[in-house]
């Protein structure tokens, strides 16, 4: 097993809360974990997720893919960088296909273990994803979001935010930053995060440019998966790649900010508190819609973040949610707390793990704000993002 560290300004140190928030993606720092609360010895409780909202069922189907353009000097010789992908989906027909677990047993273990907390304290959630369920048509083919995880993460830690957008009608298409992420391969090899290399947004960024292709490989009928593994009936003619938006958190907010300035195939991206900070900085102006939903990394607090602000040229908006920290919006807000009861963490210790901001409605303002503004920019329709909304007071808008 190996232990990680996390690296970045105050962000990533917040978010440094327990690394059972594997079932979530961020980590406690090692030695707190291990002297502070003992995981219990009976069979692990499962935590759950929240389920969407949409009116369409929900299938995934993970890719294992290579990128022959880009050694791996890790691997070593006659290697490339490899990435794990997983498409999100309306699907239908899904009786006959088991639901697929918010990670697998083995990669939370080891989250867990890299906490230094017992590899047994909990089971993975179930997600609502029907594994390779066949895709629902909902008339003409179907938008694409691509979503980048923060810095030590895994593509899983936004599934409230991915699964939502698919029970609407949206592919969605989530990225494991090899090496800056807990991964695992179709040959059961398990992928943690490194120090040396140490990824940067631009990595990011390459990875994500890398899987834009491969959305239009697969939207002209090929199968980029790396062993040909049958794709779910149905999914090639239903990515619409004229559609596609983009979202990340933190580390992977500021690559889609980078994406988004030197490929305009990305129509609309949203950061979940992404820091902006990249080295050169994201250079160009943009004239495709932004939204920032910010928390820690503030246009006030963070100059990056005010930079990147002045350069949006088109239709832009910055929301926050009161008394939200920089994990509020992703899964952990949800299932931080269960983790806590399970390890029997007083309630003033986990309010400085998930902020003030209610859990629930954590998960409302996560499933309405991305959806909104890709139903706005990719389908053109919706209201939500007009102004300040009585159905969610905790939500500012920030001129």
């Amino acid at each position: 097993m190996t232990n990680t560290t996390f690296i970045g300004g105050r962000g990533m140190t917040r978010r440094g809360m327990l690394a059972a928030a594997l079932a979530a993606g961020a980590a406690l720092p090692i030695g707190a974990a291990r002297t502070a609360w003992a995981a219990p010895a009976s069979r692990p409780a499962r935590l759950t997720l929240p389920p969407p909202t949409g009116p369409y069922p929900v299938g995934t189907v993970p890719l294992h893919l290579v990128d022959t353009a880009r050694p791996d000097p890790v691997a070593g010789p006659g290697r490339y960088r490899e990435l794990m992908v997983s498409l999100w989906y309306p699907a239908r027909d899904v009786g006959r296909h088991p639901l697929t677990p918010w990670m697998s047993a083995a990669l939370l273990r080891e989250l867990l273990t890299s906490a230094g907390l017992d590899p047994d304290a909990a089971a993975a959630p179930l997600t609502t994803g029907h594994e390779r369920a066949p895709v629902r048509r909902t008339g003409g083919r179907l938008p694409v979001v691509v979503f980048s995880h923060g810095a030590h993460d895994h593509r899983s830690d936004t599934t409230i935010v991915v699964q939502e957008l698919a029970s609407h009608g949206y592919v969605v298409v989530t990225v494991d930053h090899t090496y800056d992420a807990f991964t695992e391969f179709p040959d059961g090899r398990l992928g943690v995060p490194l120090d040396d290399p140490a990824l940067t947004p631009w990595d990011f960024a390459r990875d994500l440019t890398f899987v834009l292709d491969r959305i239009e490989d697969l939207a002209a009928g090929r199968n980029p998966d790396t062993a040909g593994r049958p794709l779910p009936a149905g999914l090639n003619a239903a990515l619409d790649a004229h559609r596609i938006g983009m979202f990340g958190w933190s580390k992977g907010a500021t690559a889609t900010a980078l994406v988004m300035a030197g490929d305009e195939r990305v129509k609309a991206g949203v950061s979940l508190d992404g820091p902006m900070q990249s080295q050169p900085p994201i250079g160009a102006e943009l004239d495709r819609p932004f939204m920032l939903m910010t928390a820690e990394y503030t246009r006030a607090a963070e100059p990056s973040v005010s930079q990147f602000w002045s350069k949006l040229r088109g239709w832009r908006l910055n929301v926050q949610a009161g008394g939200a920290i920089h994990s509020s919006y992703c899964d952990q807000q949800w299932l931080l707390p269960q983790l806590a009861k399970v390890i029997g963490l007083p309630d003033e210790k986990l309010t400085e793990w998930i902020g003030a901001l209610d859990p629930g409605r954590a998960v409302r303002i996560q499933q309405a704000y991305p959806l909104a503004f890709f139903d706005l920019h990719l389908r053109g329709r919706g209201c939500l993002l007009d102004g300040p909304n009585p159905a969610f007071p905790e939500v500012v808008f920030i001129a």
